[in-house]
């Protein structure tokens, strides 16, 4: 090859060696970019099948928790529940012991006072065995009717 003979010449020459020399350094890289590029590859199929088993761990994980918390939910509804019946049943008890006190009480001594009288009266005036037999049975018949009443009274309102 004949030397340069400009300046330019020179130069070009040089730029075409640089630019051989950068063609050689690329093509050196293309199979490390290559082998980079197969391991990139490597590394999202590995990721997405982390992702996916991840993404069914999470379901089972998901559904356990779904099932110890509708059981605890449903525990607690129960555990609610009943305590709300048993402070339901205590005021219930407590109203009808307050009713029984104040108006069904007062009333039954007012009916048992004149009958205790009457039976007080017919003992001193019946001394015979029959007599007392027929007290006992006027006794019971007006327990009953009285029963009978207060049952009424109670649970027919």
């Amino acid at each position: 090859m004949n030397p340069p003979d400009t300046a330019r010449e020179a130069f070009f020459i040089e730029a075409l060696g640089d630019m051989a020399e950068l063609i050689a350094r690329i093509e050196a890289c293309a199979p490390e970019m290559e082998a980079s590029q197969r391991q990139l590859l490597q590394a999202c199929n590995q990721l997405a099948q982390q992702a996916t088993y991840l993404e069914g761990r999470t379901a089972v994980v998901t559904q356990g928790i779904k099932a110890v918390a509708s059981k605890y939910i449903g525990h607690r509804v129960h555990e609610a529940s009943r305590a709300a019946a048993e402070a339901q049943v205590r005021a219930m008890e407590a109203a009808a012991q307050t009713l029984f006190r104040t108006e069904i009480g007062p009333a039954l001594e007012c009916m048992a006072r004149p009958l205790q009288l009457l039976l007080d009266e017919l003992r001193r005036r019946c001394g015979t065995l029959w007599e007392r037999w027929l007290i006992h049975a006027t006794t019971a018949v007006v327990a009953s009717c009285l029963t009978w009443l207060l049952a009424g009274l109670v649970y027919g309102h």
